[in-house]
């Protein structure tokens, strides 16, 4: 990353690659405001790990995530769209312009912000599971539900999301099976009755997985009961976490509005945060729908926020 790159005071920074930064960054390019966009941890979001979407408008036939998010990064560059590498691990917004420390200790002064770090789908750490994430192994339902049609799947979890997600797959699957650490659930009454009275979903309660098998796919899951030690070996198509997610939202906090569970609250109907000059798009801001499409369009709420925001200023 050179230095030559960056200016003395950006117009405005955008944090994360995913579909929310990039159409923040298509947006403002194109309004001659020369953003700079930060590539974070995972380049392209939680997007390159899915391997086909088919229900983003535009694509008739299924496209890889990566190849996506690739597009989105040429549209965003052909309009003078800085893209460079670094994740920022402390933040200043004290006070304008706003100050951004990078990993590698680059200093970034913006007159605004957009935050578009996305959230992190919590996982169960387990090396097979890393290895066949896109190959059977998913945290989205709504995203990846399709491709199990006829098929066996499980969720891991035991709220509301793993309710919510077991009852989704029930549309497509032959059998959802949830499985859960304790004996008693964490969801809602509501959503565990829904989930009880489904005749496709089963529960496996005091358990937890030890293993996903399979080399290119999901095959099988080695599950431990963790009251009495015993290993099972469960045929398995599919392994969904519904174990929730976590806002990336660690150098804003204390700063920033944030919700009981880390999100970002923006003004109703707006993508303006508590902190003057500082936008939010996507799923940092987003617990409910988490979708692409709905990212990206509140990528651009924001473009057109900090524009709009800059030629109040004068900028």
């Amino acid at each position: 990353m050179q230095n030559s790159v960056f200016k003395e005071i950006e117009n405005v920074t955008i944090i994360g690659t995913g579909p929310a930064g990039y159409t923040a960054a298509i947006y403002t390019a194109r309004a001659n405001l020369e953003p700079l966009c930060l590539e974070g941890d995972q380049p392209g979001g939680q997007l390159t790990i899915t391997t086909d979407i088919e229900n983003y408008p535009g694509f008739p036939e299924a496209i890889a995530g990566g190849l996506l998010m690739d597009s989105f990064r040429k549209q965003a560059e052909r309009f003078g769209t800085r893209v460079v590498s670094g994740s920022v691990v402390k933040a200043d917004l004290s006070k304008r312009p706003f100050t951004l420390e990078l990993s590698n200790g680059k200093k970034i002064s913006t007159r605004t912000v957009i935050i578009a770090t996305g959230a992190s789908a919590k996982w169960l750490g387990l090396p097979s599971e890393k290895r066949l994430q896109g190959k059977g192994v998913s945290a989205c339902a709504t995203c990846d539900g399709f491709f199990f049609r006829n098929l066996n799947v499980a969720v891991v979890g035991g709220g509301d999301t793993a309710m919510e997600e077991a009852t989704f797959l029930t549309r497509f699957a032959m059998s959802v099976t949830i499985i859960h650490r304790r004996e008693k659930f964490r969801a809602s009454k509501i959503m565990i009755e829904k989930a009880q009275k489904n005749p496709k979903i089963q529960f496996m309660l005091d358990s937890a997985i030890d293993e996903i098998l399979g080399d290119n796919s999901v095959t099988s899951i080695r599950v431990k009961n963790l009251k009495t030690g015993e290993m099972r070996e469960i045929p398995m198509d599919g392994v969904f976490m519904g174990i929730g997610h976590e806002p990336n939202t660690g150098p804003f906090k204390g700063q920033i509005a944030c919700n009981e569970a880390g999100y970002i609250v923006p003004q109703p109907g707006s993508s303006k945060t508590s902190v003057v000059g500082v936008f939010a798009a996507g799923d940092v801001a987003d617990h409910v729908y988490r979708q692409a499409i709905t990212a990206a369009g509140t990528g651009c709420m924001a473009a057109i926020d900090a524009e709009r925001f800059l030629e109040e200023e004068g900028k």
